[in-house]
């Protein structure tokens, strides 16, 4: 299954089940950004064009999925722009999964100017949209303060362009307790008889006290191959999530263990275990069961 991934990591982890991932890198880092240090490189639109110029240029511009995530230039999102509308016109049944980094907690990361092309290009040309409840609020001008909220604005996605929608993480409080946040999803699909359904789902995550980076990339990742593998929204959500739960339990053992008795683990010891998850990541146990709103 062809599949080009314009982030900066990932394209391993879909890989592992199966793609074959041909991988651009939106920025070039010394090590992410959650270091106290990091330098490196943006990639801009010209340096895209000429990536993907070569690309084409050997006839090997053939995908199925395109996935984006983390970027730092507003000219690179609108290249993308193009290039997922020319590879839709050769490949109408194209995915494009677009993670829109833009910020969490009620702050932005990236610059600010990326917020209107986000909304008015990018999110539009999108099939599948990961962002967490500061993301989605910002993209969609409604704040979420309940569920009814949540569902309100994932529809107002939906009227955006696309067909599923999963906020990936919000401050709505579970019915299970405070050692649970909330992640809900929302996906429309035409029946047979041509008429519209909706499914949307809520999931309960276990919650963890650490700062992980890398999260929403993974989760994106995840949630193209298990859409992939099961088309129905309810499975896909409860096996990215899985995939998760089993990636922060295995990196908390391993960055406690490092750090000792009483301490906080460093950025260092907190990076994800990747490698040492790959049989969850392939066959992960479900632990995270999505309910249908």
């Amino acid at each position: 299954m062809p599949f080009a991934s314009l982030q900066e990591s990932n394209e391993q982890l879909c890989s592992v089940l199966g793609f074959e991932v041909d991988t651009i890198n939106s920025v070039q880092f010394s090590n992410h950004t959650g270091y106290e240090h990091w330098k490196g490189q943006v990639l801009t639109a010209d340096e895209l064009n000429v990536l993907y110029e070569g690309i084409k240029l050997n006839d090997v511009n053939h995908y199925d999925y395109v996935l984006t995530g983390y970027t730092r230039d507003y000219s690179f999102l609108d290249m993308v722009v193009d290039i997922v509308q020319e590879l839709k016109r050769a490949n109408p049944s194209l995915v494009y999964v677009c993670d829109p980094v833009l910020g969490d907690n009620g702050a932005m990361y990236v610059p600010e100017n990326l917020l209107p092309i986000y909304r008015d290009r990018v999110v539009p040309a999108a099939d599948i949209i990961t962002p967490n409840q500061f993301e989605a609020e910002l993209l969609s001008g409604r704040k979420i303060h309940s569920e009814k909220d949540a569902v309100e604005v994932m529809n107002l996605l939906h009227s955006m362009g696309p067909d599923t929608v999963v906020i990936t993480s919000s401050d709505l409080p579970s019915p299970l307790g405070d050692q649970y946040l909330v992640a809900l999803g929302s996906q429309k699909k035409v029946r047979t008889d041509g008429s519209m359904v909706t499914q949307q789902i809520r999931m309960d995550i276990p919650r963890v006290d650490a700062v992980f980076v890398g999260t929403g990339d993974l989760f994106a990742a995840m949630l193209l191959a298990w859409t992939h593998h099961h088309p129905d929204l309810k499975m896909a959500c409860e096996k990215t999530a899985s995939v998760l739960h089993h990636v922060i339990k295995r990196t908390m053992t391993y960055a406690h263990e490092v750090a000792g008795p009483n301490r906080r683990p460093s950025p260092a010891q907190l990076e994800l275990r990747m490698v040492q998850s790959k049989a969850d990541i392939e066959n992960p146990a479900v632990v995270v069961n999505a309910v249908i709103l």
